[in-house]
């Protein structure tokens, strides 16, 4: 949602989500990066809002994981460290792993359907080699399918670590774009496991997919950090 947009939809939301949303759109675009400092009245000032909903919606990301607010130092974007991404994922691949049993123990024709669309739309942001979209596609397709568990508070718990990791999940595939294949090529097996309702073969393949993105992401900061 551009600034615009939110503007002209202020009088249907409430005000904190609203800017909770948009801001949590900027950090997960990577516009605010890891360790930027977010000033109200400057955040206020370019959402053409008070200081009031600003406040509420920094206490809103703070809780999610996504902005750290330090006494005396204001509020940053969150500047996730390699040990709490492990930590994070340790939790990820167990959440994978249940996710891809209940989908495709319970799939319908209409998840399948929306399952293979953001498939398809992944299959040509690697062709293209766009790094962005497809870490959008990526994040769209593991919320689909945790959504499509049925299980609300599993979706609710998988979607906040998700929101953390994307803190700088994207530099796998910037320094490394053969990630991105890899990644095209796992999810295609995993779409194939629920479509033949196969739920060990889903559970393993998705508990597999997060250890290897975990791999791919330590290889990606050990690349990063080199001279």
């Amino acid at each position: 949602m551009s600034y615009s947009d939110a503007l002209v939809v202020l009088k249907q939301h409430s005000l904190p989500d609203l800017v909770q949303d948009e801001l949590e759109q900027l950090i997960l675009d990577g516009k605010l990066a890891p360790g930027e400092p977010l000033r109200e009245i400057a955040i206020a000032s370019l959402l053409g809002v008070s200081r009031g909903p600003v406040r509420e919606a920094f206490r809103a990301l703070e809780e999610k994981g996504l902005l750290r607010i330090a006494k005396n130092c204001g509020v940053s974007v969150r500047a996730l460290s390699a040990g709490e991404a492990d930590q994070i994922y340790e939790v990820r691949i167990v959440l994978e792993a249940m996710i891809g049993r209940k989908v495709a123990e319970t799939i319908t024709e209409t998840g399948l359907a929306e399952l293979k669309a953001i498939l398809k739309a992944m299959v040509t942001a690697a062709k293209d080699d766009n790094v962005h979209p497809y870490t959008y596609l990526n994040l769209a397709f593991h919320d689909a399918l945790a959504r499509l568990s049925g299980n609300v508070a599993l979706h609710e718990s998988y979607r906040r670590l998700v929101a953390q990791l994307t803190l700088f999940r994207h530099k796998a595939y910037l320094h490394d774009r053969t990630s991105m294949a890899l990644s095209l090529r796992e999810h295609q097996e995993i779409v194939s496991a629920i479509e033949a309702q196969k739920p060990n073969r889903a559970s393993d393949l998705l508990r597999s997919h997060a250890r290897d993105s975990r791999k791919r992401l330590h290889a990606a900061l050990g690349r990063s950090a080199r001279p």
